[in-house]
C-alpha cells in the first residue's frame, strides 16, 4: 500500500485465545466492538489498509501473561497528537503473541472438508453492506468488482470461510492464492469485507482483519486513489504484519511485530508460503519496499 490509505479497515477484534496457546487460556468476555485502523500502502502517500471491526462484532479481554494487565480489544480509542493522528503506543502485553480464535460469520467448512471457493457478482444486498466504501466516482465500476468466499484455517486450528471483495480481473488469482495458504494451513484470524461501521469507527489500533476492497484516497490526497481502491490489493493479518515508516506504524498497537526475528504464527517473511503464493501470480509484496515495509500488504499492480 502507500502511506496514505490511513485506517480503512480496522482490524476486527474476536472472541478469545486460541487452542494453539501451550495452555487453555480463560474463556473471553465479551466487551465493546474493536475500532479501525487504517494502514497505509506503498512506497508514496499512505493508503487505508484492510483493517475493520464493526459494531456488529463483539469484543473480548484477551488474558494476558502472568503478573500483566488483561486487555479488552476494540474497547480504548487511541489518544491523538498535536498533528491530530492516532499516537502509537506499546503493545499490550497480551497482544505481543497473538493468537486469537476466529468467530465465524459465514457457516465455517465441515474440519475435513477441501478448500472451496466461490465467485459472485456485487448483488443489491451486498452493495447495501458495502455502503459508502463504495461510490460513483470510484476507480473501478460496482459492476466490475467480484464477491469472493474462500475457506480459511484460524489460529484456534479450525477451518473458517472468510469473504473479499475484489477486482473481477484478479478474483481468480485470489482464489488460487487462498487456497494455497488453505493447504499450508497458514492462520488468519478474520477475512472479511469493510463496512461503513469499519470507516467511521475511532481507531483502536488492535484490529486484525484480512481485506481487500475499500474505495478511498491516499493520505494527503483528495483524489489520489490506492491499490485498495481499485480492488487491487490485499492486507493479511495486520497486527502481525505490520506497516512501518518512520515512527509510523499501523496498526499503532502491533510494535511488537516490528521484531521479526521472533518467530510467531501469522507472520509474513520473504520466501514463505504466503510471499511465494502471491509471487506466483504476479503481485508484489510491499515488505520488499524500500522507504517503507508494509508487511501486510499484496497488490497485482505494485502499490
Amino acid at each position: 500500500m502507500s502511506a496514505g490509505w490511513l485506517r480503512v479497515l480496522a482490524l476486527i477484534a474476536v472472541a478469545g485465545i486460541v487452542a494453539a496457546c501451550s495452555s487453555a487460556p480463560p474463556a473471553p468476555v465479551e466487551g465493546p466492538a474493536a475500532a479501525p485502523t487504517l494502514e497505509p500502502a506503498g512506497d508514496g502517500p499512505a493508503q487505508p489498509s484492510v483493517t475493520t471491526s464493526p459494531a456488529a462484532t463483539p469484543a473480548v479481554t484477551v488474558p494476558p501473561p502472568p503478573g500483566e494487565p488483561a486487555w479488552m480489544l476494540g474497547s480504548t480509542p487511541l489518544p491523538r497528537g498535536p498533528d491530530g493522528k492516532p499516537l502509537v503506543l506499546p503493545t499490550p502485553a497480551a497482544l505481543r503473541d497473538r493468537r486469537l480464535p476466529t468467530l465465524d460469520r459465514l457457516p465455517p467448512p465441515a474440519p475435513d472438508a477441501p478448500y472451496r471457493s466461490t465467485v459472485a457478482r456485487i448483488d443489491d444486498a451486498l452493495a447495501a453492506r458495502m455502503g459508502t466504501t463504495w461510490q460513483p466516482g470510484c476507480p473501478v465500476p460496482l459492476a466490475d468488482l467480484r464477491h469472493l468466499t474462500l475457506s480459511f484455517w484460524g489460529f484456534d486450528g479450525r477451518p473458517h470461510t472468510g469473504e473479499l471483495v475484489v477486482n473481477a480481473s484478479v478474483a481468480a488469482d485470489v482464489q488460487k492464492v487462498f487456497g494455497r495458504l488453505f493447504t499450508a494451513r497458514f492462520p488468519l484470524e478474520e477475512m472479511r469485507i469493510v463496512e461503513p461501521t469499519d470507516v467511521a469507527a475511532e481507531p483502536t489500533g488492535d484490529g486484525n482483519t484480512t481485506a481487500a476492497f475499500v474505495c478511498r484516497p491516499v493520505r494527503g490526497s483528495t483524489s489520489t486513489p490506492s491499490a485498495h481502491s481499485s480492488g487491487l490489493a490485499v492486507d493479511i493479518n495486520p497486527f502481525q504484519n505490520p506497516y512501518k515508516k518512520g515512527q509510523s506504524v499501523l496498526p499503532e498497537l502491533a510494535s511488537a511485530y516490528l521484531d521479526r526475528a521472533w518467530d510467531r504464527p501469522g507472520m509474513i517473511r520473504k520466501g514463505d508460503v504466503v510471499t511465494r503464493a502471491f509471487s506466483e501470480v504476479g503481485w508484489s509484496w510491499g515488505g520488499t519496499w524500500s522507504s517503507s515495509k508494509d508487511l501486510m500488504h499484496f497488490s497485482s499492480n505494485g502499490r
